[in-house]
């Protein structure tokens, strides 16, 4: 790696010249640019979540049409229907495990464009399906894409957002994510299922579009050597009015320290292995929380239970909740902190699995019999639950435990984990580091999917829920215990902390 210009002095090279101390009105307008090109890269690479939050809950609509089609080739059994439902998260875990190569072989930003490709193959194939294998493939392939970009996008924010903001835009890929997922049901209102699919190109091709303009990871392009390109992407990032001399010499220096690759036996160092492993729990703990398997079957578990509403009105309802929280997190992420947030979430999240789990052992029926929509067909516990009647405002609580849930869950398990991952990785692991946490996460969230109709045939719709509040349990004191407090922290800065050991950083 060529020696930095840092301060070098010259007629023709002046890589910091000298300049005046700005005004505070300079300072402000600075300040505004500086963010402006930092939400506008963000931004950029976030659609890539957008796609992703969109391709995860597209079988909550199109199940239950599918399950009553008149088409013999596409029409779904249960099975069928279980396989369509969870193929997705093999492809994530698929596109997780290509991310641990992908992030250092091409770049972060690199990595989120080639997502593309396999993302508008998988939505062509379920626009288009005359067949079962179609609709799989295409679900696959919108997988593979999805795990692909949650690898890559998290680490992507978190290397060129600046420290004060970091918190915030943190939580942008999961509010995009979320914001795919509402728009798709909203969508499902008005559009029949193929059109759906078409309508997921869209943000692919957007996203192409603005990233060829954005510039790649500045830690990135220095742990490669391009010293003069990685500056040209901080200066562009922060603004060219913008002293940058520090950040760079920190961004460099780290970097450096970190240039050589990674052993087995520096893997073995509590600074290196720690925070890789706080980071797998997590992603662990979050899948187990159940967030998977209900947002896949959310339309379905309305169809299994007394509700009020219609299950598809329940649903878009859902989504909006889920927007909204997302939204409060990412301002309150840099104000209350991550730990506060997480502890919050995974409360909800507790009493909103227990009180779902109680309402479905004891609560009131559906008065039809569920078909094949439904996920269960035979009375849960073989006890005689009453029956609902249409204006029972008792069948209103699936709908507000689920709300409960799903806030609980966007305002601290779902963007903190993410975040954090990104945040507390090490440099010289966090390409393929952040690749692993994504396979096991959707490698559980498979298990979870699959299973999960499996488990409610053979022991009620109740089961899975009462073990999700269990685990639910299990975050609380995690985050007690073991989760590191980022906020107003750099990267450097946290990455010291876990190197030095200090307690005081996990409080």
């Amino acid at each position: 790696m060529q020696e930095p210009l840092l301060g070098a002095e010259g007629p023709d090279y002046d890589t910091f010249p000298e300049k005046p101390a700005p005004s505070p009105g300079e300072t402000t307008r600075v300040g505004a640019l500086q963010n402006k090109r930092v939400f506008l890269a963000t931004f950029a690479a976030v659609l890539g979540n957008f796609s992703f939050g969109y391709a995860l809950v597209y079988t909550s609509p199109v199940i239950p049409a599918l399950e009553h089609t008149l088409d013999p080739n596409l029409s779904l059994t249960k099975t069928q229907a279980s396989w369509f439902g969870s193929v997705f998260t093999l492809g994530a875990a698929a596109g997780g495990l290509s991310a641990m190569v992908l992030n250092d072989l091409l770049g972060r930003k690199l990595s989120i464009m080639f997502s593309a490709v396999p993302s508008a193959a998988g939505y062509a194939l379920m626009a288009g399906a005359h067949g079962l294998w179609m609709l799989l493939l295409g679900r696959t392939l919108t997988g593979f894409a999805g795990g692909l970009t949650a690898a890559c996008i998290p680490v992507y924010v978190s290397e060129i957002a600046p420290a004060g903001v970091r918190g915030a835009l943190g939580a942008t890929p999961q509010l995009m994510a979320v914001f795919g997922s509402l728009s798709l049901y909203a969508l499902g209102l008005l559009l029949p299922w193929r059109w759906l699919a078409v309508a997921g190109e869209g943000p692919v091709l957007v996203m192409i579009l603005l990233l060829c303009f954005m510039p790649n990871s500045p830690r990135f392009l220095l742990s490669r050597g391009r010293d003069s390109e990685a500056l040209q992407a901080l200066a562009w990032l922060r603004g060219a009015d913008t002293d940058i001399r520090r950040e760079f010499e920190q961004i460099q220096d780290n970097v450096r320290r970190q240039s050589s690759h990674l052993s087995w036996a520096e893997a073995r160092d509590p600074h290196i292995y720690r925070p890789i492993v706080i980071a797998l729990l997590m992603r662990f703990l979050q899948q187990l929380t159940g967030i998977t398997p209900i947002l896949v079957y959310l339309q379905s578990i309305f169809d299994s239970t007394a509700v009020l509403l219609p299950p598809e009105d329940d649903a878009a309802i859902v989504g909006a909740v889920r927007l909204l929280s997302v939204l409060i997190a990412a301002l309150t992420m840099d104000l209350a902190g991550r730990k506060a947030l997480l502890f919050v979430s995974a409360a909800s999240m507790f009493a909103a699995n227990l009180t779902l789990g109680l309402y479905v052992h004891f609560g009131p029926k559906p008065l039809t019999p569920n078909g094949t929509m439904g996920l269960e067909s035979v009375p849960l516990g073989g006890t005689e639950q009453p029956l609902a009647t249409p204006t029972s405002y008792l069948s209103l609580v699936p709908l507000l435990a689920t709300m409960l849930f799903i806030m609980g869950y966007a305002m601290g398990w779902g963007p903190i984990t993410w975040l954090l991952m990104s945040e507390i990785l090490p440099l010289r692991a966090r390409g393929v580091a952040s690749g692993l946490c994504v396979l096991v996460s959707w490698l559980t969230a498979f298990a979870l999917t699959k299973s999960f109709l499996l488990v409610v045939d053979a022991l009620g719709l109740q089961a899975p829920f009462f073990f999700f509040a269990a685990v639910c349990s299990v975050s609380l004191a995690f985050t007690g215990c073991c989760v590191p407090e980022t906020k107003g922290r750099s990267l450097e800065q946290i990455e010291s902390s876990f190197r030095s050991g200090r307690r005081s950083f996990l409080c």
